[in-house]
């Protein structure tokens, strides 16, 4: 089983951005040595809890203190740019560490205040086809477009061989379908939408079609909040944090507060949260997957084994949100002794 992790450059609570983005960079080094597959990461804007806004920037500087491992998005937010701007910008880091970038598109809506920021057209805000958006991208990133269409003809860095791994991802059935029928890798975050990832991951894999983008069979990555201790009691313990992030934005009376909330220690949240917050789930139940996966290394290789089996994921992906960043660092570590990686 691959393992993979996305950084979402969590800020610890009384530090600042310039620590937090340090130690995403420690992360991407620590997750090379302890044989992670990839590191994505994450975009997102005016967030106190989340430092890494436009993950190119730290794709560059990961890739430059790495030498292995994969490095990509988790993800571009498609709705917000140029295609052509975007599909660029990926082959440039590609040219610059071959063989080892990665892009994630996907689309979100960051709140009216960062939606209207990146408009260029103000006046007549601009509602761009998500569909449209991905083929323009891999359009230019394999000369792809027809002959009666403009850009035709005006092939993207045409002296670089390779072309970064591209991924769709997403939460819904719609979006699988969408990167089946695109023919290209495929990523759910099951953290945001449990009840449908087997289902949505199946599909894709049934529906796949190859379409000349880099990818001859279907390739998926089933995204987890994951959270591991020492031992049960302390994998669910550090989970407070995540557990207690969410209920926080639960609580929120408008999208503009949610610009400040930030991911609590897990003292914090034993103390802010509810009873029935605490005792979410953090395995399978019935059936049922959870949103937050914790406990100790054995624990978790149980339950992730059981969901890539359900969902025909051929690879994990980690999300986790403990706010200390040598727990984080400790959580990956535990993670990757209990599947052996090296």
């Amino acid at each position: 089983m691959k393992l993979s992790i996305v950084d979402l450059g969590t800020v610890e609570p009384d530090t600042t951005e310039t620590e937090a983005l340090a130690e995403s960079l420690e992360t991407a080094r620590h997750a090379e040595a302890h044989g992670f597959h990839r590191i994505w990461f994450a975009e997102h804007h005016l967030s106190p809890s989340g430092a890494s806004h436009h993950p190119e920037l730290l794709i560059a500087a990961a890739s430059a203190v790495t030498s292995r491992i994969r490095v990509g998005s988790g993800a571009v937010l498609m709705n917000h740019y140029s295609p052509f701007k975007v599909a660029e910008m990926y082959q440039q880091l590609e040219a610059t560490t071959p063989g080892r970038i990665d892009l994630g598109m996907g689309r979100a809506t960051g709140g009216p205040v960062v939606d209207l920021a990146l408009q260029q057209n103000r006046q007549q805000p601009h509602q761009a086809d998500h569909q449209q958006q991905v083929l323009e991208a891999l359009a230019w990133l394999y000369d792809a477009f027809p002959e009666d269409h403009p850009f035709h003809g005006h092939p993207l860095s045409p002296s670089v061989p390779s072309r970064p791994q591209t991924w769709l991802l997403g939460s819904s059935l719609n979006g699988s379908s969408l990167a089946a029928g695109l023919g290209i890798g495929y990523t759910f975050a099951g953290f945001i939408n449990p009840a449908a990832a087997a289902t949505a991951m199946r599909r894709y894999r049934a529906e796949f079609q190859p379409q000349g983008f880099g990818l001859a069979e279907p390739r998926s990555i089933l995204g987890v909040n994951v959270t591991v201790g020492e031992t049960t009691a302390e994998g669910r313990y550090l989970a407070g944090s995540p557990k207690g992030f969410y209920a926080r934005l639960a609580r929120i009376r408008s999208m503009s507060e949610a610009g400040r909330v930030m991911v609590p220690t897990p003292q914090q949240a034993e103390a802010e949260m509810t009873q029935a917050e605490k005792d979410e789930p953090t395995e399978i139940v019935d059936g049922r997957w959870p949103k937050f996966v914790a406990g100790g290394p054995s624990d978790v290789r149980a339950t992730l084994e059981q969901m890539a089996q359900e969902s025909q994921a051929d690879e994990i992906m980690i999300q986790d949100m403990i706010a200390d960043p040598a727990l984080r660092r400790r959580s990956h570590e535990l993670l990757a002794d209990a599947f052996g990686l090296s």
